[in-house]
């Protein structure tokens, strides 16, 4: 579509002068296209940003949640004999002779040994069967924080298990004064004396009473020679396969 502008003028010095034409002229190069309307600003009041929700935290484990493991057939009731394959089992380290730990070490130095006793106790526990290194670490981790010590305790003072020595120690352990602020702020203060509560027992009784740390255990549900029963069946089984062979290898050839 075109349109055209035309503009005359005339000359007025003489009076035959034709008239002369100016055109003008423009192309739309968009026919029909319709007019874009510039949209006016809203006055509407911009919405406040929504508030972070906090996630809902997940359902505390249970006791059996904390020690169950995959295809584990072995019974776990009860205190097994105390050798193994000839040798003792008690599979710890020697403690040193103490004969009094209260008087000699605080509460937080048993509570340091505890925490390392603790945690063997929980990785021999997952050792069997077989699993990834992730795998060891995911499940001992969860059995080693103080909020799964704590319903272990509470587990514990339930049964009527602890002696009365035993819950004085427990009550002395309470008081420890720890630098460990991020544990503390995500357990809260209680839940944590009470799981250093728990560890200052087991380094007691590392000290004073091996046997009743290994009752201790048990009855917090780690399993003890899970692992070594294994080994030892296979080695059984296999010595009574190769038993038969060697004794006729043995006998003199009879003619």
């Amino acid at each position: 579509m075109a349109t055209a502008a035309a503009t005359m003028t005339m000359a007025t010095h003489h009076p035959r002068a034709r008239p002369r034409l100016h055109v003008c002229a423009a192309w739309d190069m968009n026919p029909g296209a319709a007019t874009v309307a510039v949209p006016k600003p809203s006055k509407a009041k911009p919405k406040p940003p929504a508030t972070p929700t906090t996630p809902a935290r997940p359902p505390p484990p249970t006791h059996a949640d904390l020690f169950a493991r995959s295809g584990e057939g072995q019974d776990t009731g009860g205190i097994k004999k105390s050798t193994y394959m000839g040798f003792e089992k008690w599979w710890l380290p020697p403690p040193p002779e103490v004969k009094k730990p209260r008087s000699l070490y605080s509460a937080a130095s048993l509570a340091y040994l505890g925490d390392c006793i603790y945690e063997l106790y929980a990785r021999r526990h997952f050792f069997f069967p077989p699993l990834s290194i992730n795998e060891y670490n995911k499940r001992v981790m969860d059995v080693v924080k103080c909020e799964s010590q704590d319903l272990l305790l509470n587990k514990l003072l339930g049964e009527d298990f602890l002696t009365q020595e035993e819950r004085d120690i427990l009550r002395w352990g309470r008081n420890i004064v720890s630098s460990k602020t991020r544990t503390r702020k995500r357990a809260g203060i209680a839940v944590y004396n009470r799981a250093s509560s728990l560890e200052t027992l087991i380094g007691y009784l590392y000290l004073t009473n091996f046997k009743r740390l290994e009752q201790l255990m048990f009855q917090l549900g780690f399993t003890s020679g899970a692992s070594s029963q294994h080994i030892a069946d296979e080695l059984r089984s296999s010595f009574q396969k190769t038993t038969p062979t060697s004794a006729q290898a043995q006998q003199p050839a009879t003619q």
